[in-house]
């Protein structure tokens, strides 16, 4: 059974960083994709930053320059570096693995959440 487990997160001032970590376990493979969401409250989860097991890289609008993601495919674990942090960063994030399960099929597997909370 394959578990997603985050750490990182926490309460910083505008302009700091944080840097929240995700292992994955239960799987003998690299997920294709592997990423993090963010749901603040009151909003949709949205998808902030995610990679490919060959290392393509995308972003939202609003964190680029500002986060970096990375992975460590020998590990199943993925990371997200979060600088200049402002107050709407706040939102638990929530990792995300996903891998291709047939045609047309994928497999989606979700960390508990950590919350990232900016004070201004």
């Amino acid at each position: 059974q394959v578990q997603l487990v985050e750490s990182g997160g926490g309460l910083v001032q505008a302009g700091g960083s944080l840097r929240l970590s995700c292992a994955a376990s239960g799987s003998d493979f690299s997920f294709k994709y592997m990423g993090w969401y963010r749901q603040a409250l009151g909003n949709k989860r949205e998808l902030v930053a995610r990679i490919s097991s060959d290392g393509n890289i995308g972003y939202t609008d609003t964190v680029k320059g500002r986060f970096t993601i990375a992975r460590d495919n020998a590990k199943n674990t993925v990371y997200l570096q979060m600088n200049s942090l402002k107050p709407e960063d706040t939102a638990v994030y929530y990792c995300n693995a996903r891998h291709p399960c047939g045609m047309g099929c994928w497999s989606d597997y979700w960390g508990q959440g950590t919350q990232v909370a900016v004070s201004s």
